[in-house]
């Protein structure tokens, strides 16, 4: 057993008088630890951590709201400094802090965490993410929920006990209208237990109420139907209502809150999940925060960015893009299971009963509150009765003396002092101490006509109250039914519309493996366009051949691959570019030429150096690497060059080495060489085409070999490659070399590529177009499989001529610029 002595100390010597007086007292150190322990505990329990489940506040709210009643900071009065509020209640009733007290006053004025707030706040009072401004800079009054709270303080409603000092009263219980700890919840927690109650909808609780006034006998699912479940400030969903029902039965439980979400296009090709609604009490910083961790350790993927679009004016809007080929609802559960978006709520209804923590269900805290406004309204009767009584009383002996008021007169006039004249006022007209009192206080003006009409028209009115309080009290049906009309009238004038939504059970979550959240690795083709339009469509084989007339945009480079997979875009400058295909967007297969208008700009997801320019598209997937696949590139000076698909994985590359002041202006996909011939078109209207197989592959690094034999000054404006099995238009356009291509329309010509004859690698070309007066140079030239579209640099189609039959005849004027053929 441990021991320790107390003793008083003292900083100078005892003198004999005070040694003598000295007391040494030996503690047992268990049992006094245990003591202060205990006393500590309960100081907690019951005065500051839980809250009171008749008006649902803890003592340092309930001192808040009374003393800012006290103060007359009502709704239509004017904010007050936070510094002022805090300084009184902790002043006067609650001698704990500053701090706490001004974080109690700040929860109730937050709208996110209070269903109904109890204070209006001026200022910066915080946000889920950052705490508020100092006191001193934000300003308060109540609001008018509060008024409900502190409604009929001043009727003897509640019992006043004394503050901490003993020299005020305070209320031991607010009055409450409505069932607060039901709409505003609480949290907190104490030694050895703690409370989390979820905020709930006004409407529906007050109902739940009334429904229990009526039938004090209801079970549970009957109050169930009312209250179907929690209704948090920040809306939301709550998924699976069985965690629910537990709470509402034994007054524990749990439940899943979901953030309110959308799958939107937030971009012309990109998909993205729009947060409108978060989880209570969960911040839109602390939802950036969860999210960056896990995709950076890639428990989330799918994910390119995170944008942040709240304003005043639209609310809560949060973006997150989702990667091209990513579906959407794979990767929301993805961030249901490691982001915010989906949080657990465990409910805790502890609450002090007549003094006494206890865990209660929805049937018994609507139980406490009833029986709690029962006695309110009940003492509030009482207390209006009494009053009126006292008031009737007094009209009555006032109305007895006016009758006769000249004897009155002369009885005030002959007694020698009021004690005197209060006497014979009591036996002459048999009055009250009281009545006599109160007439000898009369004033002469109320002493006319007009005066005693008054009087008993007041009469008559007190004592119909009178009778109609005392109906109230003589019956315990009227006096619940009273209860009853005033919870319906609270929520006629304060209730709104349900927030939260409630689902019964979860949606059939998608499998969160990183592959499910894929598109599946198909063949598809990636479709680049005249004006610059990227797409995939799903299939190997190409669908552009047998389009209908007319159609928007023209294809003029296409590329094999897989939806897993990657492109290359070759650029003017030799380079090599990897795009990733699930990057683009997917375009469903039709039976003529796709439209593209659904695609994404190339320039949008590529990075091109000041003047470079894409000329086209190359497989880069794995199977055609292994198979050893080949491209062909072509030069202005004339150079030809075959490449080998083995490429490295680098996001961009070289494949050519050029001379100073050439550029690559075509590259084709060598799949069938065997019968392939390579075009060279050149700006003086030179056209030559070789086999492909008659080209030797090369290495990234080597510069090409001679493909056209150009004349001085000449220069190639197109290279391709054609199949010479099949039919294929030569499409020239000539027009004047000083001006810009796409500022002139020039002269149209479509020729067949069969009225050319192949030639030798290195050799001239053949005159393919005649140029008319002011025309020296081909401006644009296509050879593409037959029929050929054309197509505007806005995209429109342009109606093209049938082939000439004439190899080197003149072209026909042309009405707009053509910008491409395909």
């Amino acid at each position: 057993m441990m021991f320790c002595m107390a003793r008083s100390r003292s900083t100078t010597p005892p003198s004999a008088d005070e040694a003598a007086e000295e007391t040494i007292v030996d503690i047992d150190v268990t049992s006094e630890m245990e003591t202060s322990f205990l006393e500590y505990a309960y100081s907690v329990i019951y005065s500051r951590a839980l809250p009171d489940a008749r008006d649902g506040l803890k003592p340092v709210q309930r001192r808040i709201l009374y003393m800012m009643a006290e103060m007359g900071l009502r709704p239509e009065k004017g904010h007050v400094k936070s510094q002022r509020v805090v300084g009184e209640v902790m002043g006067k009733l609650h001698p704990h802090g500053d701090t706490a007290i001004y974080d109690a006053l700040v929860r109730m004025a937050q709208s996110f965490n209070m269903r109904m707030p109890l204070v209006d706040g001026h200022g910066n009072f915080g946000s889920l993410d950052n705490g508020p401004a100092a006191p001193r800079y934000t300003e308060a009054r109540l609001a008018k929920a509060a008024l409900l709270m502190t409604d009929s303080l001043d009727e003897d409603v509640v019992d006043m006990i004394p503050n901490y000092d003993n020299q005020l009263l305070q209320p031991e219980m607010l009055p409450a209208q409505y069932p607060n700890l039901l709409v505003n919840g609480a949290s907190g927690i104490a030694v050895g237990m703690a409370t989390n109650m979820a905020p709930h909808n006004l409407v529906e609780t007050v109902a739940a109420a009334r429904h229990l006034i009526d039938h004090p006998d209801a079970e549970l699912e009957e109050l169930m139907r009312l209250v179907p479940g929690p209704d948090l400030p920040t809306g939301g969903r709550i998924v699976g209502l069985d965690g629910i029902r537990d709470a509402y039965r034994t007054g524990r439980g749990s439940f899943k809150m979901r953030a309110t979400t959308r799958i939107e296009n937030v971009t012309s090709r990109r998909k993205g999940i729009v947060v409108t609604e978060l989880p209570y009490q969960v911040g839109p910083e602390r939802l950036a925060e969860k999210l960056r961790d896990a995709v950076q350790a890639k428990r989330v993927t799918g994910i390119t960015d995170y944008q942040d679009l709240t304003d005043r004016h639209h609310g809560l809007r949060l973006v997150m893009t989702v990667k091209s080929g990513f579906d959407p609802e794979a990767v929301l559960q993805q961030l249901y299971r490691y982001t915010p978006l989906e949080e657990n709520f465990g409910i805790n209804n502890v609450a002090l009963v007549e003094g006494q923590p206890r865990t209660l269900g929805l049937k018994q805290l609507l139980e406490v509150f009833v029986e709690h406004r029962v006695t309110v309204v009940r003492r509030r009767t009482e207390h209006r009765l009494s009053r009126r009584k006292a008031r009737l009383h007094l009209v009555e002996g006032l109305l007895l003396a006016i009758l006769d008021i000249d004897e009155v007169i002369q009885i005030v006039r002959q007694s020698d002092d009021s004690e005197t004249a209060r006497t014979r006022l009591m036996t002459v007209f048999d009055l009250s101490h009281l009545q006599a009192e109160y007439i000898l206080e009369l004033r002469l003006r109320r002493l006319t006509k007009f005066s005693q009409i008054d009087l008993e028209a007041e009469r008559d009115e007190l004592r119909r109250e009178i009778e109609h309080l005392e109906e109230i009290l003589g019956s315990e049906a009227v006096l619940r039914a009273l209860v009853s009309e005033e919870l319906a009238a609270v929520a006629a004038e304060h209730g709104d519309s349900r927030r939260t939504v409630l689902l019964e059970a979860a949606e059939k979550p998608a499998a969160i493996s990183g592959a499910s959240l894929e598109v599946a690795d198909e063949p598809c083709r990636v479709l680049l366009t005249g004006t610059g339009l990227i797409a995939r469509v799903t299939g190997a084989e190409p669908l552009l051949r047998e389009g209908p007339r007319g159609a928007h945009d023209v294809i003029v480079s296409d590329a094999r691959s897989t939806t897993r997979s990657g492109v290359g875009v070759v650029t003017d400058r030799g380079r090599v570019l990897r795009l990733s295909v699930v990057d683009l967007p997917s375009l469903a297969p039709t039976a003529g030429a796709p439209s593209l208008a659904g695609g994404t700009r190339l320039s949008d997801l590529i990075d091109l150096e000041r003047g470079e320019r894409a000329l086209g598209l190359v497989r880069l997937a794995e199977a055609d690497i292994a198979r050893g696949g080949a491209i062909a590139l072509g030069t202005a000076q004339g150079v030809v060059k075959r490449v080998q698909l083995d490429f490295p994985r680098s996001d961009g590359f070289e494949i050519i080495s050029l001379k100073d002041g050439d550029t690559v202006v075509g590259v084709v996909d060598l799949e069938q060489d065997e019968d392939l011939d390579l075009v060279f078109l050149t700006a003086e209207a030179q056209l030559l085409h070789f086999p492909a197989s008659g080209i030797r592959p090369q290495g990234r690094t080597a510069g090409g070999v001679a493909g056209i034999k150009l004349a001085g000054g000449d220069r190639v404006v197109s290279f391709g490659a054609i199949d010479v099995t099949a039919p294929a238009d030569v499409v020239t356009v000539a027009g004047s070399s000083g001006t810009l291509p796409l500022l002139q329309t020039g002269s149209l010509k479509v020729s067949a590529l069969t009225e050319f004859p192949a030639k030798g690698r290195a050799t001239a070309g053949l005159r393919c177009h005649r140029f008319l007066r002011g025309e020296d140079a081909l401006i644009g030239a296509w050879v593409v499989p037959h029929p050929a579209r054309a197509s505007s640099e806005a995209g429109q189609p342009i109606d093209l001529p049938e082939p000439t039959g004439r190899r080197d005849g003149s072209g026909t004027p042309v009405a707009v610029p053509i910008a491409a053929v395909g």
